[in-house]
């Protein structure tokens, strides 16, 4: 029986790999000098290549055989073991292979050489040839190189994986050969119930990954009934079979080359858990399955969706489906630019002999490279659609891969239908077709390819995503939902340590201002375009981002610098609403700095060219460098904060960016996308700032939530909402079916614009002559409303409707010419009226933000349309000025900026809420409405007594303060729910 210690635990795992294939070595077998297991290396040449092996003198002659370790050594020191591994050694006219890879289903001789691999594990390994008394827990070695080192801990004996790491990081020399770069493929510390493993040993400052399958869509391992938790590990990854796939197709050295400086640095790749199963289970579904399936991916941002991307885009080459090559070509669709570039460089890198990769940028070279044989293609989501138009209808009997990187925008009906027209081969117009054959050819065009396997890699899945690539699951209530194929999930990812929780010290930022009337009249403006401009004017106003910019930056030299933040190279990103906005901050920023006479400066990113006080302006000309480079030059020298407008803030993959100052509203991904920019791990980086000037905690946590966990549809869009859409559109009396058929056969025909735009002016003319605008509001929020369904829906749907199509292709054309109702601007002119009399920009206690630890649940795609034109409100310009102060800060609050979300987001959304309020206002009943929209206010109110009882005092003793409350509730929501 074992003992529970660490040396139970060793001799557990050797027993158990050697059940599983391997073979318990000698330790003396081992040569320290050359750092290699002499005894199976000798034995496995002289039995596979005896020729060589005689020709070498391995056996005899120790000149001759010291020839041969010295040539090895240099080679493994140059180019890795995993190099050597593949390609073997060529020494005094000799190839001598050191390694047999897998063999393919049927080639017996192939089968044969890959048994004859020595897969060999040894306990306490004397490494030092200076001080024998070192000794390193296992080493696995294949055919006498070594491939992985262990050391053991066990929980047990109050050790863990930590200690080990430890052990690695303060006893394990890297200037010893076993443990020098590239000498073996990684290093593992591991107890009974984790594992983190390490590809380059620096030291104090070895960086350590984890290892961990997860469990509850968070770290560590679930409980194992069949033996420790950790076996999968020696059992299932280590086994023989497993271990030449991670030889053969996912360990690599690869060199990463400074644009800049031009220097070259190596860096070992391995598969982390998540990266290995994803890519093994993919695999593994496309050789049972074939092409034609779907798969969602949701893997957190900064887990190394690239690497796995590449993994399987390489493998999914050569995959197979019932001894048949599964695709003809894999194209890679990504919608990150920055990264484009830099996910073909990393596809390249991990590419055996024989494949090819190519960049196809622009219409016609997708086709070249398809027609060519080129196997995998890597193009942006920007150009697919039009590089797709382009291809023809050759490629029917063939087989695709389409691989996407951030799933999003990747797949609307229009891409969807060029990716179909190219890939699936439509047939050309002929003109013995009816106006039917061209409706339903384009039904087809519409869905995803039966010829093509789609794989969507996302952080942030959205309902439509999900619910175009996910797994199709039932509900208890009898709908059908959809989940992610494979998860590795923001929990996860956070609890290992492999990205940094961005929401763990979020400052949100209060701003404090009062107004003033500037004319002696009393003009009346619209109360809520009046109180929105003036926030607008407030933030805008020089004086306000003058003040803002010193928070950052003395935040930034004080907080972030000078506390030597990521090893003193920190960076920041400041993210702005607009690209005037941006270009202002980047002027205040850089005016804050030379105030402080700081050396650090201030990068600019935005797109295009822009007036700025008279000057023509792009950020080439305001950075003194090309756009090109802005990237890189934000990593070196005195370059420390980064000012964007879009640009940047999303995709952009810098593990140097700590801190971000936000002064744009976030909301839904686009919140998480942005804030995630700072996630990225680093060995020195421990934690991260946002400092927040324009949204709350709260805000940010809705935004975060779904995507913590994984992201779970909670059922599909009902395809009768369009029959509802169609009946209501009908209805209307814009157009009749004769309007619709009409067009369609025109517009199918390719007849001009003067045949085409008759027939929708007559309907345009019909639409102005309805006699409510609300009529019209409603009309053209339907139409919308169905084309936006539509074209999801035509997608995914097994069928389609000849009916759907005609209205969509009809109404795609008709929407952009109906004019939107007028509306006046009943507040313009407010902004000259009024000043600034006051501004203060006041950060708030600092808090860490706790997601909802559930999977994050998504309605379906909205199938709703109309609306209603929204009846302006007139108040005196005195009335909103008072009003507007009375509302930031009249009263002494406590803490006003709570009170502000309270009265301005938390109050309303809880009155809107309440049932019997939803009620009266389906009802139509302005009167009634208001009854109860008072009484649910005061419900709320009581709520609120624990939260915050200076509010609630307000609300009860101050019947001014509680009758503006009940108006200001009842307007924002009543004018909203109507």
């Amino acid at each position: 029986m074992h003992r529970l210690n660490e040396s139970s635990l060793e001799e557990l795992i050797v027993d158990q790999m050697v059940e599983g294939g391997w073979t318990e070595g000698a330790p003396a077998d081992f040569d320290a000098a050359y750092a290699l297991d002499l005894g199976h290396l000798t034995t496995f040449i002289e039995e596979t290549q005896p020729n060589a092996a005689k020709a070498l003198s391995l056996a005899e002659s120790p000149p001759g055989r010291h020839k041969f370790l010295a040539r090895l050594q240099g080679e493994i020191t140059k180019r890795g073991v995993v190099h050597l591994l593949r390609n073997g050694v060529d020494h005094l006219g000799q190839h001598i292979d050191l390694y047999y890879p897998t063999a393919t289903d049927g080639n017996a001789k192939a089968a044969e050489l890959f048994a004859a691999n020595r897969f060999v594990v040894t306990r306490q390994v004397h490494h030092s040839p200076s001080n024998r008394g070192d000794a390193v827990d296992l080493v696995a070695f294949v055919n006498g190189l070594p491939v992985f080192t262990f050391e053991l801990k066990n929980n047990i004996t109050k050790q863990t994986v930590d200690d080990a790491v430890q052990q690695y990081q303060r006893d394990r020399d890297p200037r010893e050969l076993l443990f020098a770069f590239g000498r073996t493929i990684a290093h593992f510390a591991l107890d009974d119930q984790r594992v983190r493993f390490c590809t380059q040993l620096k030291g104090k400052s070895s960086w350590f990954l984890p290892f961990d399958q997860g469990f509850n869509d968070g770290a560590g391992n679930p409980p194992n009934a069949d033996g420790v938790m950790t076996d999968y590990l020696w059992r299932r990854v280590l086994a023989p079979e497993s271990l030449a796939g991670i030889i053969e197709n996912y360990a690599q050295v690869v060199t990463e080359k400074n644009p800049n400086t031009g220097k070259r640095t190596a860096k070992a790749i391995f598969p982390r858990y998540h990266q290995l199963d994803v890519v093994r289970k993919l695999l593994a579904d496309v050789a049972e399955g074939g092409a034609g399936r779907r798969y969602l991916i949701q893997h957190s941002a900064g887990s190394g969706k690239s690497n796995s991307i590449a993994w399987l885009v390489h493998q999914l080459v050569e995959a197979t489906h019932q001894g048949v090559v599964a695709f003809d070509s894999v194209i890679v669709v990504t919608d990150r630019v920055i990264l484009d570039d830099q996910l073909s460089q990393t596809i390249k890198s991990f590419l055996q002999v024989g494949s090819t990769v190519v960049h196809a940028d622009r219409s016609g070279d997708l086709r070249r490279a398809i027609t060519a044989g080129k196997k995998m293609i890597v193009t942006t989501v920007q150009k697919f659609p039009y590089i797709l138009d382009d291809i023809g209808s050759e490629h029917q009997g063939r087989n695709f891969a389409i691989v996407i990187d951030e799933a999003h925008s990747s797949q609307g009906s229009k891409t969807s239908a060029a990716v179909s027209r190219a890939l699936g081969g439509g047939v050309d117009s002929d003109e013995e077709d009816s106006v039917e054959d061209q409706i339903n050819r384009i039904i087809e065009a519409k869905k995803l390819l039966p010829n093509a396997s789609y794989f969507a890699f996302t952080a942030t899945p959205k309902n439509k995503t999900l619910e175009m690539f996910g797994e199709a699951v039932s509900n208890p209530d009898g709908t059908v939902g959809h989940r992610p194929f494979h998860s590795y999930t923001m929990k996860q990812a956070i609890q290992e340590g492999f990205i940094v929780d961005v929401l763990a010290n979020y400052t949100p930022v209060g701003s404090y201002y009062k107004l003033m009337k500037t004319v002696e009249d009393d003009p009346e403006f619209d109360v809520k375009r009046a109180s929105k401009k003036l926030r607008a004017y407030v933030e805008g106003n020089q004086h306000a981002i003058a003040q803002k910019a010193d928070i950052m930056v003395e935040h930034f030299l004080g907080q972030v610098i000078a506390k030597q933040k990521i090893g003193g190279q920190a960076r920041a990103m400041v993210v702005t609403s607009s690209i005037p906005r941006c270009i202002e901050y980047f002027h205040a920023i850089r005016d804050a700095l030379a105030a402080r006479k700081s050396p650090y400066k201030v990068i600019i990113a935005f797109s295009g060219e822009h007036d700025y006080k008279g000057v023509q302006v792009t950020e080439a000309s305001l950075n003194g460098f090309p756009s090109r480079a802005i990237a890189e030059q934000i990593k070196t020298g005195p370059y420390r904060i980064l000012v964007v407008a879009n640009k940047f803030q999303t995709g952009y993959d810098e593990p140097l960016l700590h801190t971000m100052y936000v002064d744009k509203t976030l909301s839904g991904v686009l919140a998480v996308q942005t804030l995630s920019r700072l996630n990225r791990a680093h060995p020195a980086k421990h934690e991260t700032f946002v400092l927040d000037f324009a949204n709350d905690a709260e805000d940010i946590q809705r935004a975060f939530d779904p995507y913590y966990r994984t992201t779970v549809l909670a059922e599909e869009t009902d395809p009768n909402k369009l029959h509802d859409l169609v009946n209501d559109l009908d209805a209307f009396g814009i157009y009749t079916p004769e309007h619709v058929d009409e067009f369609v056969t025109r517009y199918l025909a390719g007849e001009p614009r003067d045949q085409l735009d008759p027939i929708l002016d007559a309907c345009v003319a019909e639409y102005v002559e309805l006699p409510e605008e609300d009529d019209q509001v409603r009309f053209k929020g339907d139409a919308k409303a169905f084309l936006r369904t539509y074209n999801f829906l035509s997608t995914v749907l097994p069928y389609g409707s000849p009916e759907w199509e005609k209205r969509s292709v009809f109404l795609d054309h008709l929407v952009p010419k109906l004019p939107a109702p007028k509306e006046e601007d009943l507040a313009a002119g407010i902004l000259e009226n009024i000043d600034l009399e006051s501004y203060r920009a006041e950060k708030l206690t600092a808090m860490k933000i706790v997601l909802d630890d559930e999977d994050g649940l998504l309605n379906p795609v909205p199938a709703a349309g109309g609306g209603m034109l929204a009846t302006p409100e007139l108040e005196r310009l005195s009335e909103i000025v008072k009003s507007f102060n009375a509302h930031f800060g009249n009263i002494e609050w406590n803490d006003a900026d709570r009170v502000e979300r309270f009265i301005t987001e938390e109050i309303p959304r809880l009155v809107a809420e309440d049932v019997a309020y939803q009620h009266a206002q389906a009802n139509n009943d302005p009167a009634n409405a208001r009854v109860e929209s008072d009484r649910a206010l005061g419900q709320v109110m009581l709520r609120l007594i624990a939260d915050d009882t200076q509010l609630f005092k307000e609300f009860q003793d101050n019947e001014s303060f509680k009758r503006w409350l009940a108006d200001a509730v009842f307007n924002a929501t009543y004018r909203k729910s109507a």
